[in-house]
């Protein structure tokens, strides 16, 4: 029993022994861990009492974990890497040194405040803390000005113009083209020299010159709106197509000469109104009759030339000059009819059509014509010679026609039922107060220059005529009427007999009277646009 006893004592002792060599253990493998740790703070603790905690940021500049003279070592080491566009789009870089530009802190007092300042206890925990010191750097300006002087994008064998987008000139079949502007590379002195400035005081590693804005652009891109207008304006000149016609002659006007007409100034476009006008002048010249010369077959089978009045086409050269102007800013082609200042019946020959007033002043009578019919005859009275009141040979148009007007004059006012003017002051009308027409009458006791009718034919003719109907009044040797023996004097409501009317000739004797002289013939054409044309003719004072 005893033996068994002695066994247990040893065994418990044994046990004993083991846990106490277990609770060392795991006191010496807690200790260690502590202790390590403890080690480490406290030299984490003396090493951050020189130098800036881990996310320490001074100035935009991560000095995390670097004493002042590090930082100031640092910053003698700096350099920035400059990145700068070639001609050709692509870039290149340059280096500027600190060491090249001798930077340095001014003072370091700033930073040793900062150093001070920060809970050097509380190392280890990290994190981001933004300063921003009046601690400033130093570095030779000059010295960097030379630097930037002598990068490559400010020598002009490296350096390419930027150019402006622009419209090249027009070319046959292809019409105008837009040209993109070329960037170039030529860098703005004073605006590079700020940006590198800025990025050193920074201490920034690179700077790109380009996104920085460093380079001249071209004023006039491809987007630019003014440049897009005048483009447009451009093509429609060159594709405009328009086509006048004159009867079964057509005159097409295109962009080959309408480019011809372009003033350019810059990216900038108008039509030359000189050369329009030129233009229109041309087509006038061509195709206008006004105060042309005419051949017309008259009743009688004898052919009179007509040199006198003012019927036929007549452009109006100023207002066609810019309508077509503004046709062809509006980019608008098609037919275009001229602006006249008067018209005609056809654009063909003769121009005066078949309807018609045909007045034969020798023989005092007319006839009337309708699509080529003759509707009509009758004689007349004209304008008395023996006064100087001979009615005007030539062709002319009906100013327009009016009932119940009123004839004024020096000596006279008197009513009429239908009045058509055809020549200013000179018109057809009714005659009331005369009982006989034709003849000789007219030689003596003829009217101031008017065609007095019968009343019924007045009023027929008035009928039939409207505004711009031809009046055709010409002389025709050899169709003289037999005179009468005796011509009445018969006057208007009104006025008296003149002192000077030739009395009556004996029978069988023939009528003398003065005879006056030939109007002066002009020594040119005048130009119709030398005289002005109302759109709608005042009412005058007409001769009878």
């Amino acid at each position: 029993m005893r033996l068994q006893f002695g066994r247990r004592d040893k065994t418990e002792q044994k046990d004993r022994i083991r846990g106490k060599k277990g609770i060392l253990i795991a006191a010496l493998l807690i200790s260690v861990p502590i202790l390590g740790l403890l080690l480490i703070y406290i030299a984490g603790l003396g090493r951050y009492q020189s130098c800036f905690l881990s996310g320490t940021v001074i100035d935009e500049v991560d000095v995390s974990g670097m004493t002042i003279p590090q930082l100031q070592e640092q910053i003698g080491d700096y350099s920035l890497r400059v990145i700068e566009r070639k001609a050709d789009g692509t870039t290149l870089e340059e280096e500027i040194t600190g060491k090249d530009i001798g930077i340095s802190y001014l003072s370091t007092e700033p930073l040793e405040t900062i150093l001070q300042e920060q809970n050097s206890f509380l190392w280890f925990l990290g994190g981001r803390a933004d300063y921003e010191t009046t601690a400033q750097l130093h570095y030779e300006e000059s010295t960097l000005e030379e630097k930037i002087a002598g990068l490559r994008g400010f020598q002009s064998e490296f350096v390419q113009e930027p150019e402006d987008a622009y419209i090249a000139d027009y070319v046959s079949g292809r019409g105008f083209e837009l040209v993109a502007e070329n960037q170039g590379n030529r860098l703005n002195r004073n605006k590079t020299i700020e940006v590198i400035k800025a990025a050193v005081d920074g201490l920034e590693e690179q700077v790109d010159l380009e996104a920085a804005g460093c380079y001249d652009e071209p004023k006039v891109t491809l987007e630019d709106v003014s440049l897009k207008k005048t483009y447009e304006k451009l093509q429609n000149y060159a594709n405009a197509v328009i086509t006048y016609t004159f009867g079964k002659e057509k005159e097409v006007l295109d962009g080959e000469t309408i480019v011809g007409w372009v003033t350019r100034s810059g990216n900038h476009a108008v039509l030359n109104r000189e050369l329009v006008k030129e233009y229109v002048s041309s087509l006038r010249k061509r195709h206008d009759t006004v105060f042309h010369k005419r051949k017309f077959q008259t009743s009688y089978g004898v052919e009179v030339t007509i040199d006198q009045g003012d019927y036929g086409w007549w452009m109006d050269t100023e207002q066609e000059t810019e309508e077509l102007i503004a046709m062809l800013d509006r980019g608008e082609s098609g037919e275009r009819v001229p602006v006249y200042r008067q018209k005609a019946a056809s654009y063909d020959d003769p121009d005066y059509g078949d309807t018609y007033v045909e007045i034969n002043l020798t023989a005092q009578h007319l006839f009337l014509y309708q699509n080529g019919v003759c509707v009509l005859e009758s004689d007349f009275v004209s304008g008395n010679p023996s006064r100087g009141n001979d009615t005007p040979a030539g062709i002319y148009g009906i100013t327009y026609k009016e009932r119940d007007a009123t004839l004024n004059g020096e000596n006279y006012s008197t009513p009429v039922s239908f009045w058509m003017p055809f020549n200013n002051n000179v018109g057809m009308h009714d005659a009331t107060w005369r009982t006989e027409f034709g003849r000789n009458i007219y030689m003596t006791n003829g009217s101031h220059g008017c065609i007095n009718l019968p009343y019924s034919v007045a009023q027929e003719i008035f009928n039939y005529v409207e505004k711009d109907t031809p009046v055709i009044c010409y002389h025709l040797p050899g169709t003289e009427p037999e005179p009468l023996p005796e011509i009445p004097v018969e006057l208007e409501p009104g006025q008296e007999a003149p002192e000077d009317v030739v009395p009556a000739p004996e029978a069988g004797q023939p009528v003398t009277v003065p005879q006056p002289e030939a109007a002066p013939q002009p020594e040119a054409v005048p130009q119709p646009e030398a005289v002005p044309q109302p759109e709608a003719a005042p009412q005058p004072e007409p001769e009878q």
